[in-house]
C-alpha cells in the first residue's frame, strides 16, 4: 500500500476541484474512505481521509460537532463539497484539531484519483499517456503550440530545454532550481527539488543535441513522477517531429529573406514595385530611421545557428529589428518609426554591443554597427556601411570584435571600402605605370595626394627639392592619362594608392 499525500493529490489534474480551506497543508493518509452520508463512527480510521459525497451541514454547531466525530474516530482529513463555506469558526476548529479540511466540487473523481495514486499505478500510467495521445488530436500550428496542447491535457508544466536554457515552456514556469538539477546524460531523468519535481527525456533530433522534454509540477509523488516520465517518453516522437518541421520551415524562410536583402540592397534601395511589395509582405518596414549591423565570420561559422542564438535578444531591443543570413554571417537592422533621440540610437548601439558580446561566447564574429540613415536609400547604405564596419572590427581585437562606423575616422573608413577583393586588382592594374624607377612615382604621388597636392608639403615629407616633386608629378599624369586638376580624379588615386600601398 503506497502513502497519499496531499501535494500529489492537489498536483493531480482530475482530483475533482479539490482545494484546501484548513488545517495541516503537509498531510498525507494510509487510506481512503468514501462514505455517501455522515462519517461512520463504528468503524475506526486511523490515518485515514475521509471523502463525503454530501454537503457540508449549515449550521455552524453542526459544522463543528462534524468535525469533532470525524477527529475522534481517527480521521485525519476530510473531503466534501461546501467545506469552503463552512463558517470561520469552523476552520478555526479544523486547524486547532489538526484535521485537513478539503472542499471538493466532484467526490467521485476525487475518490478515483486517490485509487490512482494510492492502489493503482499502472492506471494512473495510462490515465496521463491517453492525455498525452489526446494532445495530438488536433493539428498544432507550432512546437510551442504542441507543447500547450500538451500541458493543458496534462495540467501541468511542459518545457523544452537545452544545455541549462528553456526553449519553449507551457502550462507553467519552470524553477530555476529545478533547471539546474535535471541531468541530461541519461535517457530518462526524475528529479526533486525542496518544492517541485519533473520527468525528463532526450529528444532525438538530427539537428541539434543536448534536448530534452522535462514534464513539471508542484508536489508530484512518486507514483505521478514516474506515471510521467512514461508519458515524456510517449511525447518525444512527436515533439522531435514538430521540431524538425519547425526547423525546415524556418531554413527555407531565411532562405528566403536572405534572397530578398540581397535584392533590395542590389537595387541600393532605389524604387522597385516586386522588392516593394516582397519588402512590405515579410513586414520590414523601409520607411523610417534605419540602423543597420552586421556579424561577419572569423573563422568556421553557421550562419543560421547565429540567427537563431541571437533571435530573442533581438526582438527585446526597444526598435523595430529584423536579421537574416547573408553570405558567412548575418545582416540586420534596426528600424524607429520617427526620428530618434541621440539617447535612443545610443542604447540601441549599446544593445546591439551586448548581442555581440552574448554570441561572442558561442560564434568566432566581428560585429560592425552602421550610422543612423532615414528612407530606403538610407536604409540600403547603413547595411553598407555595417558590412564595411564589420570588415574592420574581424582586425581588431582591442575594440572586443566590434566596430561602430560613426567611431571611425576617415583613414579608416577609406582603409574599410578600398580592401575589397575586386578593388585591390583594379588598383595595382592602374597604378602598375607607376613602378618604374623602383616605384618612386607611386610614393610620390602617395605622398602628394596625402599632403592635399601640395608640392611644397610632399617635397617636405619626402626629403627632395621642389622641382623633383613637380617633374615626378608631370611624369605621373603622362603615364597614367589623367589630369590631376580633377578632384573626382584625385580622389580615385588617392583611393588606389592607400590600397596598393596602405599606412
Amino acid at each position: 500500500m503506497n502513502e497519499l499525500l496531499l501535494s500529489a493529490l492537489l498536483a493531480h489534474a482530475e482530483n475533482g476541484g479539490l482545494r484546501l480551506v484548513a488545517g495541516p497543508s503537509d498531510a498525507s493518509w494510509s487510506a481512503v474512505s468514501v462514505e455517501a452520508g455522515e462519517v461512520d463512527l463504528r468503524e475506526h480510521g486511523d490515518g485515514r481521509l475521509a471523502v463525503l459525497t454530501s454537503s457540508a451541514p449549515v449550521t455552524t454547531w453542526q459544522q463543528d460537532a462534524m468535525l469533532r466525530r470525524v477527529r475522534d474516530r481517527g480521521l485525519t482529513g476530510l473531503a466534501l463539497p461546501g467545506a469552503a463555506g463552512m463558517d470561520a469558526g469552523a476552520l478555526r476548529l479544523a486547524d486547532r484539531l489538526g484535521l485537513t479540511l478539503l472542499d471538493v466540487v466532484r467526490p467521485v473523481q476525487l475518490a478515483k484519483a486517490c485509487w490512482m495514486l494510492i492502489e493503482a499505478r499502472d492506471a494512473l500510467t495510462l490515465s496521463q499517456v491517453r492525455k498525452v495521445a489526446q494532445s495530438f488530436e488536433y493539428s498544432a500550428d507550432d512546437l510551442a503550440d504542441l507543447l500547450r496542447h500538451i500541458a493543458a491535457n496534462l495540467g501541468l508544466g511542459v518545457a523544452l530545454v537545452e544545455a541549462g536554457t528553456v526553449i519553449h515552456e507551457a502550462g507553467d514556469h519552470l524553477d530555476e532550481g529545478l533547471l539546474a538539477a535535471i541531468g541530461y546524460d541519461s535517457w530518462i531523468d526524475r528529479t526533486r527539488t525542496t518544492t517541485f519535481a519533473a520527468a525528463s527525456v532526450r529528444v532525438d533530433s538530427p539537428g541539434r543535441s543536448g534536448l530534452r522534454l522535462v514534464l513539471f509540477g508542484h508536489g508530484l509523488s512518486d507514483a505521478q513522477l514516474l506515471a510521467l516520465s512514461v508519458a515524456a517518453e510517449v511525447a518525444m516522437p512527436a515533439v522531435a517531429a514538430r521540431l524538425l518541421i519547425d526547423e525546415v520551415a524556418a531554413v527555407n524562410d531565411v532562405a528566403v529573406s536572405s534572397g530578398l536583402l540581397r535584392d533590395f540592397v542590389d537595387i541600393r534601395g532605389a524604387a522597385d514595385i516586386e522588392v516593394a511589395r516582397r519588402m512590405a509582405e515579410r513586414g520590414w518596414r523601409t520607411s523610417g530611421h534605419h540602423l543597420g549591423f552586421r556579424m561577419v565570420a572569423r573563422g568556421r561559422l553557421d550562419p543560421f545557428s547565429l540567427l537563431r542564438s541571437i533571435s530573442s535578444d533581438l526582438a527585446a531591443v526597444d526598435a523595430e529589428a529584423h536579421a537574416t543570413t547573408t553570405g558567412r554571417g548575418i545582416g540586420g537592422w534596426l528600424t524607429f518609426a520617427d526620428a530618434p533621440s541621440p539617447e535612443r540610437v545610443e542604447r540601441a548601439v549599446a544593445a546591439l554591443r551586448e548581442l555581440h558580446a552574448a554570441a561572442l561566447r558561442d560564434f568566432t564574429i566581428a560585429t560592425g554597427v552602421g550610422s543612423l540613415q532615414s528612407g530606403p536609400e538610407g536604409l540600403a547604405a547603413t547595411l553598407d556601411e555595417a558590412a564595411d564596419a564589420a570588415r574592420i572590427a574581424a582586425a581588431r581585437s582591442a575594440t572586443g570584435w566590434f566596430v561602430r562606423v560613426d567611431s571611425l575616422g576617415l583613414d579608416q573608413l577609406l582603409l574599410a571600402w578600398t580592401g575589397t577583393d575586386t578593388f585591390v586588382p583594379a588598383a595595382q592594374s592602374l597604378l602598375a605605370p607607376l613602378q618604374e624607377g623602383g616605384g618612386e612615382l607611386l610614393s610620390t604621388l602617395s605622398a602628394y595626394l596625402d599632403n592635399e597636392s601640395g608640392i611644397a608639403a610632399t617635397a617636405a615629407a619626402l626629403g627632395l627639392h621642389r622641382n623633383t616633386v613637380a617633374v615626378r608629378i608631370r611624369r605621373v599624369q603622362e603615364l597614367l592619362g589623367i589630369d590631376m586638376a580633377d578632384p573626382e580624379a584625385r580622389l580615385a588615386l588617392h583611393l588606389a594608392c592607400r590600397a596598393v600601398q596602405p599606412r
